[in-house]
């Protein structure tokens, strides 16, 4: 398993450590719950150096992107940031990542950790097949390295060891800065549905900032956080992960992303999606909520009327509100929130029925 700079640093506080898209990553240092509830008052800091980072430059970057890209880039502002789907000709996801638009003919593609390459080799070919010489790509993650701090003082502590006013950086937007006086990349963003802010130096100077953040976070209660409490943090808020809500056979349509697929531009995909929404999806990923005792797990069989219909994407107990919630694909006609449904757990049948998403919603 390769390991991230940060893997000593996780031992030695005692971390649970697991394999994550080939890294070896904590999955919590105390507990999920202490470490989710900690995050949703507080802060939390997450080790995400195993993420992906690419960058595409030249006057034809932005041509590239947009060829593999569902979402228009055209108009992104210097400093923004737009998540987008990289997509296959049936319009598969391929992946879903953020794009930092970096400069006038410069941009950061961050994606998933265990599909980085792939992306990283799709782009290429795309480049290739499309003539686009005026565009280079560069993989950049061995050189880079990303940590989360999120919560509601996250903004509060980051603040006291970052040049520049963050109250000013608004949500999905990034700016170069000194991060306790080294060069830094630091972004409103993140992926617990808390304020927050991702942020990525060089690899031989993330540990520094790592020790930093939690020596001056201290008093504000900041704590580490894991794999865990990133999952339940994500799914509460209702976004998707990887090999769970996505996959090449998953399109934009199918899951909550089809405010990301525009149309009304040429992409890898875009008539198989355009015959999509013009004849309607099949399927939808819905959230739901168990009305019985239980948790609903990865895998575990969905019903309906007797039949069954689905299966569970994602489950967890949610430790913000209380209940067992969870994600699964149910045909179209079963997609309304209230409507009933039934979870297979241990091979007894529970009750859950369908509700809105997001779970849990921040108050601003």
């Amino acid at each position: 398993m390769k390991r991230t700079p940060l893997y000593d640093r996780h031992v030695a506080l005692g971390a649970t450590m697991t394999e994550f898209g080939g890294w070896a990553m904590p999955v919590q240092y105390s507990s999920v719950i202490d470490e989710h509830k900690n995050t949703r008052t507080l802060a939390g800091l997450f080790d995400v150096c195993h993420m992906g980072e690419l960058i595409v430059r030249g006057p034809q970057a932005l041509d590239l992107l947009q060829w593999v890209m569902s979402r228009d880039l055209a108009n992104q502002k210097i400093d923004e940031m737009k998540l987008s789907a990289i997509t296959n000709e049936k319009g598969g996801i391929i992946d879903d990542v953020t794009v930092y638009k970096r400069g006038n003919d410069q941009y950061m593609v961050v994606t998933n950790a265990a599909t980085k390459d792939g992306d990283l080799q799709w782009i290429l070919k795309a480049r290739q097949q499309k003539g686009f010489s005026g565009a280079e790509v560069e993989d950049v993650s061995d050189e880079m390295g990303k940590i989360d701090i999120q919560g509601p003082v996250a903004q509060t502590i980051l603040s006291e060891i970052v040049e520049g006013e963050l109250s000013a950086l608004p949500f999905y937007h990034a700016m170069d800065t000194r991060v306790a006086g080294m060069p830094a990349l630091v972004s409103r963003s993140g992926y617990t549905g808390e304020d927050g802010f991702e942020v990525y130096a060089t690899i031989s100077r993330i540990v520094e900032i790592w020790d930093l953040l939690l020596r001056v976070g201290d008093p504000h209660g900041i704590k580490p956080a894991g794999l865990g409490a990133r999952d339940t943090l994500r799914l509460e808020a209702g976004m998707m992960l990887f090999g769970h809500e996505m996959c090449q056979t998953v399109t934009p349509y199918e899951v909550v992303y089809g405010w990301i697929t525009d149309l009304d531009k040429d992409f890898i995909g875009r008539d198989a999606l355009k015959k999509q929404k013009e004849d309607g999806v099949r399927r939808k990923l819905v959230g739901f909520e168990l009305i019985d005792r239980g948790i609903a797990r990865h895998g575990y069989p969905v019903f309906a009327g007797g039949e069954k219909i689905g299966e569970v994407t994602s489950g967890t107990f949610s430790p913000t509100l209380g209940k067992a919630i969870g994600l699964a694909f149910v045909p179209v006609r079963l997609k309304e929130p209230g409507t009933e449904l039934e979870v297979e757990i241990r091979s007894q049948r529970v009750k859950a029925r369908v509700v809105s998403l997001p779970f849990y919603k921040r108050k601003k």
